[in-house]
């Protein structure tokens, strides 16, 4: 048994994937034959929720060819979604890997701009997808043309719902400062927790310090904080826990904080508590750092990594 997911991205994107020996301006790079992957943060969530054996819908803002292209791609991945159609074309990530150094560069191009009317479509569609009770998840970039304010929008077309955020930039910044009514979980990376804070957030403590502080302000229920290779710290009115993170070669992060989104609620829609569901989390985030590229976890990673992602009280 499971509670119901439901994953929203206006933002999605198609990456594209690929390596070259070494970064040389004025000259024509000869690149290898790109891999192709559906991208963007609710959609990534989904796509890790169903890689770990879960269910979820994911609402995916589709347009042009681009976006039939993308939709062929969640099709092949079996990953159940719902289109609407977004108001331009949807657009497409560059990820280049450096073979000769290890190192990536990541080019992400701006979607189409959203009008009043677009976004109006978006919270009917919400409204009549609410399911009382199932886990709402906003995850990733907004589209240009949104108020800063959007995700609250958002939340608010989600009545009934235990909405996610795990966003960034201004967003996350105005969810905090005007926090957002109901917010059951808002997780952030560790540089955006340490701007946020004001001054660096070295120690787990310190996160976990940051973190409450939000809970006891109401921004949400929960606050999760990353801290990269170190784990994740989560806080909530009745604990104060860390997640170790495993310990692995890293290839990419792109999609760890995405893998780590969908194992946490995965598990805490399996009815599973909050220390099992950081432990999963993050094991998911280890994993996906493991992959090549735009690739999220995969479970049998997930599986050999968990024992290690022990948790600790702060």
């Amino acid at each position: 048994m499971q509670t119901p997911i439901v994953t929203l991205t206006l933002n999605p994107a198609l990456d594209l994937s690929s390596t070259v020996a070494a970064m040389i301006p004025d000259t024509k790079l000869r690149c290898t034959a790109p891999l192709l992957d559906p991208g963007g943060g609710g959609l990534n969530v989904s796509r890790a929720i169903a890689a770990l054996g879960g269910e979820s819908l994911a609402l995916v803002a589709l347009g042009g060819l681009t976006g039939d292209k993308l939709a062929g791609l969640i099709r092949d991945e079996g990953v159940p979604f719902l289109a609407m159609t977004a108001p331009g074309e949807s657009r497409q990530s560059l990820t280049v890997t450096e073979t000769s150094t290890g190192r990536q560069y990541r080019f992400m191009l701006p979607g189409p701009k959203w009008s009043v009317p677009d976004q109006e479509r978006v919270f009917a569609l919400l409204r009549a997808a609410a399911r009382p009770g199932a886990f709402g998840v906003i995850s990733g970039s907004q589209p240009p043309g949104v108020p800063v304010d959007f995700p609250a929008s958002l939340a608010q077309a989600m009545p009934g719902l235990q909405v996610v955020l795990d966003t960034s930039g201004p967003a996350l910044a105005q969810a905090v400062a005007h926090p957002i009514a109901g917010l059951a979980i808002l997780r952030m990376d560790g540089d955006e927790a340490e701007s946020l804070a004001g001054h660096p957030l070295t120690t787990r403590s310190d996160s976990a310090d940051f973190a409450a502080a939000l809970v006891a302000r109401g921004v949400a229920r929960c606050v999760v904080v990353a801290r990269g290779a170190d784990g994740s710290v989560l806080v909530d009115q009745d604990r104060r826990i860390f997640a170790k993170a495993a310990k692995v070669t890293v290839k990419s992060t792109v999609g760890a904080g995405d893998s780590f989104v969908a194992g946490l609620i995965l598990s805490l829609a399996r009815g599973e508590g909050p220390e099992r569901a950081l432990a999963l989390g993050t094991a998911a985030a280890s994993a996906a750092v493991t992959s090549d590229a735009t690739q999220l976890c995969k479970a049998e990673d997930v599986r050999r990594l968990l024992p290690e992602c022990v948790i600790t009280e702060i």
